[in-house]
């Protein structure tokens, strides 16, 4: 955890203009190591937030009420999109207009402003009035205890799986660490390295700066990065010979169209989704539909009830049996 408050202070702080750069890196480092956002809202206070909480940040340090708290001014965002772009915006204009941009160390930053729209899309976000900096954390370990749910040892072959939580449950998280897993193989059973492509479509599985991943996913793991996820499917398939593929947050008819061609070409698929429960899903018409068709051998539910990443439940997909449940205390 000491890791999370060294990287705010050498990786984000650099990006955040004088005054707000001196009040978060006066913050104590235990309230840096478990801050999961930073919010910066023209006129506003300034907020860090973290699971099940949020502070107001003071030029002192935390505040008890919004009043005493360090608002934004124009200059002060002024000046964090101009640190953010190198001062360049436009040589970022295509991250701008997908509503985020990324910074050394693959934390995202979020916007919200004046949309300029061109033919029905998006080209750019002008008049930015809002940041909300998201902390990148590398969490290694998570994805150990679900992967032995994850492998047919008879044929010898990882199984197309899908996550399932509610936002900032764990989803990537556990995504980023079943890749580092699977490509760089584990021992303990006997599983070799396999070869790993992410299609990374909102950049936060890797991290990537200027395509280059910031975060640790393995030796054998190629990346798409800002590539939706149906056509950076189609495109590994072609050229990259993954033995995996993974994806965030599927649920487009395309999506489920490109995971269908990598099931049958014989590659196996691990992606995530929105949800708490089986029915949340069910009641998505294109989720469903992969479900129904068995597409997916083992469903995996987090939630945040004991933090981010809680592991809920694993079902069989085909048959809908549980093979762990947190209620059960384990393997049933």
């Amino acid at each position: 955890m000491l890791d999370t408050s060294i990287n705010i202070k050498k990786q984000i702080c650099p990006f955040l203009p004088p005054k707000l750069r001196s009040i978060i890196e006066h913050l104590p480092c235990e309230l840096l190591s478990k801050t999961e956002e930073i919010r910066l809202r023209h006129s506003r206070p300034l907020i860090i937030c973290w699971a099940g909480g949020e502070s107001y940040l003071g030029e002192e340090g935390p505040v008890a009420v919004p009043s005493e708290a360090y608002h934004l001014s124009g200059e002060d965002l002024r000046k964090t999109i101009e640190l953010i772009s190198n001062y360049s915006l436009y040589a970022f204009e295509d991250e701008i207009s997908k509503g985020y941009l990324t910074i050394p160390g693959g934390h995202r930053v979020g916007l919200a402003g004046r949309t300029v729209v061109e033919k029905g899309t998006i080209k750019t976000i002008r008049d930015i009035n809002a940041f909300n900096i998201r902390i990148a954390r590398q969490v290694k370990g998570v994805g150990e205890r679900v992967f032995p749910f994850l492998i047919d040892r008879k044929a010898g072959r990882i199984l197309h799986s899908l996550i399932i939580s509610p936002p900032q449950g764990g989803k990537t998280t556990l995504l980023r660490d079943l890749a580092r897993i699977i490509s760089d193989g584990i021992g303990v059973l006997g599983q070799r390295g396999q070869k790993v492509g992410i299609v990374d479509e909102r950049s936060e599985i890797a991290g990537c700066f200027r395509g280059i991943p910031q975060l640790e996913i393995g030796l054998r793991t190629d990346v798409l990065d800002a590539c939706p996820k149906a056509e950076g499917i189609m495109l590994m398939l072609r050229s990259l010979s993954p033995q995996v593929i993974i994806t965030d947050e599927i649920g487009r008819r395309e999506d489920a169209l490109a995971v269908e061609e990598a099931v049958h070409a014989g590659v196996t698929v691990i992606a995530s989704a929105h949800g708490s429960l089986l029915e949340d899903v069910m009641q998505r018409p294109i989720l469903r539909e992969l479900l129904e068709k068995n597409y997916f051998e083992r469903l995996i539910f987090l939630s945040n009830k004991r933090g981010p990443g809680t592991l809920e439940m694993i079902i069989e997909g085909e048959r809908g049996l549980p093979l762990y449940s947190a209620n059960t205390g384990g393997e049933l």
